[in-house]
């Protein structure tokens, strides 16, 4: 395999795609930032690719950070166990009691929480190119509500069992994301209206969480308001499996209309022009996230704003302007192991949900989110 360096200059209208990065070179002028450092890989058979080096090496940080923000949440408890006592266990060298400790009780609460991550930050990527609006995320457009209420449907109103209650977060989340693309579509759909059509159904499935907590009887809604403040508490292998899957069918699907992303992103006549089948690239596209979020909600509960901040922040460490897919499912992967860890430990002997310490910081960063977009006359 052989490679070359190649200088190509940041260009709003390309975009990277995890680590890879479709721009053309171009000359540099004074005041212009500095050329991105890209490299050529050239494989046997004539096939090649363009890597972003930057977004590479992101791709890779995240992921490492990710990993060790799992293992360090692994060896978290009221049985600590050291980081090198973990890798040893997970690697079959451990002790009865650590195997017992690692392998049943907390290996699947974290891979459940790197998987729901990856899943709510690679869903918001895709929510926010094809809506084309930072705000354009699942917490934004309604769609966590409309899981939590499916859920909140099962649990209220049919004393549905733990399977019950994820398929009813699915069907309700799956719902939502049909309502919102039928009632968007107008000779196609488009990210402004997607978004005002995503705010007012927010607004709906919040009113009807509302109402079906009121009609819970006490047990009910503690069931009820446990699981809406987003927890990995008691996860097992049963919600690693069918995450496991889910991402193991959409990640390649997505991945494969990565291109078309990038094009719908400079707009829908530049894309037809360029010989995208527009609606069919976003309805698949957003097919795709609303399963990863249905899924992630339905695993671990409404965990808010990961599916909005990831891709802000994979983008801001990229400084890409395409729609960073690798980078935010990893960001998200990182971001919620590493608040899992923080609610079990920042609080003293108050462990917190998960959700509670994302939403605190999400909510913080959405606030800064709103006053730079307005500092820009964005919004």
């Amino acid at each position: 395999m052989k490679t070359h360096r190649t200088p190509t200059a940041k260009n709003p209208g390309t975009a990277a795609t995890g680590a890879t990065a479709a721009g053309t070179g171009a000359a540099h002028t004074p005041g212009a930032r500095a050329p991105r450092a890209v490299r050529a890989v050239r494989a046997p058979g004539g096939l090649s690719l363009r890597l972003d080096v930057r977004a590479f090496t992101v791709v890779v940080l995240l992921t490492l950070a990710a990993l060790a923000a799992g293992v360090v949440l692994i060896g978290t408890g009221d049985f600590p166990i050291d980081a090198s006592d973990v890798l040893k266990t997970l690697a079959g060298q451990g002790d009865a009691g650590q195997e017992f400790i690692i392998r049943e009780l907390r290996l699947p609460r974290v891979l459940v929480g790197l998987l729901v991550g990856a899943c709510l930050g690679l869903g918001g990527a895709l929510f926010q190119s094809v809506a084309r609006n930072p705000l354009g995320s699942p917490d934004v457009l309604g769609l966590s509500q409309g899981s939590t209420a499916g859920a909140l449907v099962v649990i209220v109103l049919l004393s549905g069992n733990a399977t019950a209650v994820t398929l009813g977060a699915l069907v309700g989340g799956l719902a939502t994301g049909l309502a919102i693309y039928l009632l968007a579509w107008k000779q196609g759909v488009h990210g402004y209206r997607l978004v005002l059509v995503g705010i007012g159904v927010n607004a709906v499935a919040t009113a009807v969480n509302g109402y079906l907590l009121t009609k819970a009887d006490f047990v009910d809604a503690a069931r009820a308001v446990n699981w809406l403040t987003g927890s990995l508490n008691g996860r097992d292998w049963d919600q690693v499996w069918p995450l496991l899957a889910l991402c193991a069918v959409l990640l390649p699907l997505v991945l494969g209309n990565a291109r078309g992303l990038r094009m719908l992103e400079m707009g829908d006549d530049v894309s037809y022009a360029l010989g995208v089948r527009v609606e069919r690239v976003r309805l698949l596209l957003m097919g795709s996230a609303v399963l990863l979020t249905a899924a992630a909600t339905a695993a671990a509960g409404p965990v808010a704003f990961v599916a909005l901040t990831a891709p802000q922040l994979a983008r801001r460490l990229t400084r890409s302007p395409g729609p960073n897919l690798v980078p935010s499912l990893c960001m998200g992967a990182a971001l919620l192991v590493t608040a899992d860890w923080a609610a079990q430990r920042a609080f003293g002997a108050d462990q917190l949900p998960v959700g509670v310490v994302t939403g605190v910081l999400g909510g913080v960063y959405l606030l800064w989110l709103l006053v730079t977009e307005r500092r820009k006359g964005r919004i």
